[in-house]
């Protein structure tokens, strides 16, 4: 599914590219800033993130981390969760985030514009994932933003990319969270999450847990302030 997002965002970045005489990296993933720093700092705000919203839910007593998960391979599915996480983040990042920010920028401005490819953004999980409610909706949201607003700092979306994909692979893969009231084959703990839903997020996991918020504000903060406004 997300291979075929990716290739749909390329194909259709790629005409557009065409027809308004451009290169498909000047619309946010240039392939030679793809391993510079703003990936890595994305990536590892995206781990801390998630890292950080489980250690709020061990202190508040919402998840208990009863060591590795049993019977596990455990350096496989790392590898397996790494590459898939990894094309979560450049499929979603460039569908929604490449192309149709960039040109609704210039055409409403920027934060008009970021509302509106959130809209997709937020739809495409709400109508497709299970147990979906208004709290993850708010943390969609805020996601959405604050990757739009990592492109209008940094100038690429390689940071949202790594973020994104460091995001994901922390809360699935490490932690074992829930998500859409599954939970994630091959994960590296064994955690057992117990408390309100307003703690532990429910069937959606740390990412609808109200933890999030102020983390996701942190984050905000740290981009403005840790890069310099491109155009």
């Amino acid at each position: 599914s997300e291979a075929g997002t990716l290739l749909l965002a390329l194909v259709v970045t790629w005409a557009f590219s065409l027809y308004e005489h451009r290169a498909v990296g000047d619309y946010g993933l240039p392939l030679r800033q793809a391993l510079r720093p703003p990936t890595l700092d994305g990536a590892i705000l995206g781990a801390v993130l998630a890292a950080v919203a489980a250690l709020g839910l061990v202190a508040l007593g919402g998840m208990k981390v009863n060591g590795l998960a049993p019977g596990v391979d455990a350096l496989r599915f790392a590898l397996i969760w790494l590459a898939v996480n990894i094309l979560i983040g450049l499929a979603e990042e460039a569908f929604y985030r490449g192309y149709l920010l960039k040109t609704l920028w210039q055409a409403f401005g920027f934060w008009p514009a970021a509302l509106l490819v959130s809209l997709p953004f937020i739809a495409d999980h709400y109508f497709y994932k299970p147990g979906e409610n208004i709290w993850d909706v708010i943390t969609l949201l805020s996601f959405s933003l604050l990757c739009c607003y990592s492109v209008r700092q940094t100038g690429t979306l390689w940071w949202a990319v790594g973020f994104h994909a460091a995001f994901d692979y922390t809360q699935l893969f490490v932690i074992g969270t829930p998500n859409g009231g599954q939970i994630p084959v091959g994960r590296l703990l064994d955690s057992r999450f117990d408390g309100p839903w307003w703690l532990t997020g429910g069937v959606l996991g740390t990412e609808a847990s109200l933890l999030m918020y102020p983390a996701l504000a942190l984050v905000f903060l740290y981009v403005g302030r840790r890069y310099m406004r491109q155009g």
